[in-house]
Formats: C-alpha cells, sequence, structure tokens
C-alpha cells in the first residue's frame, strides 16, 4: 500500500518532514502519518488559488508558510486532491527552491480531466473522474469537510437533468 511504498523510498531518511497542504489534506494527512513506520516531523503550507468558489483563479497564494526550514531534509509533500495543477505545480517549485534532499508528492484524489499543468504526483490514492466532490477534508465553499466519507456535489442542474 502507499505508506510501504513511502516507507521505501525514504528507509534512509533520519526525519521525514511530512508537509500538509491545507486546508484540504488534513484528514488524509492524519491517517497518513499514523500509517508510517518512520521518524516524521509534520508541518503545514496553506496555498490557495479558488477562494470560495469552484474554479481555479490560476493565481496561486501562499496563506500559511512552513514554520521550519527544509533545507538538506527529505520532504513528503501531501495534497488532497490534483485538478488543474496550478497550486501543487506552484507549491513544488517554492519548495525545490529551498533546496530539499529529497521532495516527493502524495495525493490523496487526482482529476487527470481537469489538468492544466504537466503534473503527477508520486502516489496517487484514487483517480477520479471531473465531478465536484466534498468530504474527508474537502469542501465546498468552506462546508462539508467534516463528512467522514467522500461524496460528490449533487447541483439542483444536476438534479434537473437526472
Amino acid at each position: 500500500d502507499l505508506a510501504r511504498e513511502i516507507e521505501q523510498e525514504f528507509a534512509d531518511t533520519e526525519k521525514l518532514v511530512v508537509v500538509g497542504l491545507l486546508r484540504g489534506s488534513f484528514v488524509f494527512i492524519a491517517d497518513l502519518v499514523r500509517e508510517l513506520d518512520l521518524a516524521v516531523e509534520v508541518d503545514f503550507l496553506e496555498a490557495s488559488s479558488y477562494g470560495d468558489g469552484m474554479e481555479s483563479s490560476r493565481e496561486v497564494r501562499i496563506l500559511k508558510d512552513l514554520r521550519s526550514p527544509i533545507e538538506g531534509r527529505d520532504v513528503l509533500l501531501v495534497e488532497d486532491i490534483v485538478d488543474t495543477g496550478f497550486t501543487l505545480s506552484h507549491v513544488i517549485h517554492l519548495l525545490d527552491s529551498r533546496k530539499p534532499r529529497k521532495l516527493r508528492t502524495i495525493a490523496l484524489l487526482d482529476k487527470p480531466a481537469r489538468r492544466e499543468v504537466p503534473l503527477k504526483a508520486d502516489w496517487i490514492g484514487f483517480e477520479i473522474p471531473d465531478e465536484f466532490i466534498v468530504g474527508y477534508g474537502i469542501d465546498f465553499a468552506q462546508r462539508n469537510r467534516n463528512l467522514p466519507y467522500i461524496g460528490k456535489v449533487r447541483f439542483p442542474e444536476d438534479a434537473a437533468a437526472g
């Protein structure tokens, strides 16, 4: 499974810095680090390209930066969902500029049909179709993060069509 593959990739690390992209990754990162048989340090970075809407603005803003330097360290960047790829690409370049020893990425969900930046996470939990989803930390306009499952959002026009 994913945790075992990550352990193999970082087997020689002294302490893995697991960086969660807020806000959507917080539930996934909590479950993931509990499955890793590695020494870990958890940090968070908040980046935004959506605001409260459904469409990416293509402008990525860093709202909260890391607390600790990552130069020379092994880093696992944890994302909830890769959609257009703009946010993850921006954050990868930002972290890479800080010269980590190794930087790898994991995304719980991947939506390749929406990709606008050539990007693929090193590990992906599930590939999903181009549908708007919520739950397990993922929100729509700051709602439904607390759902204990991942569900598809049904909009009124969806109900009328089907």
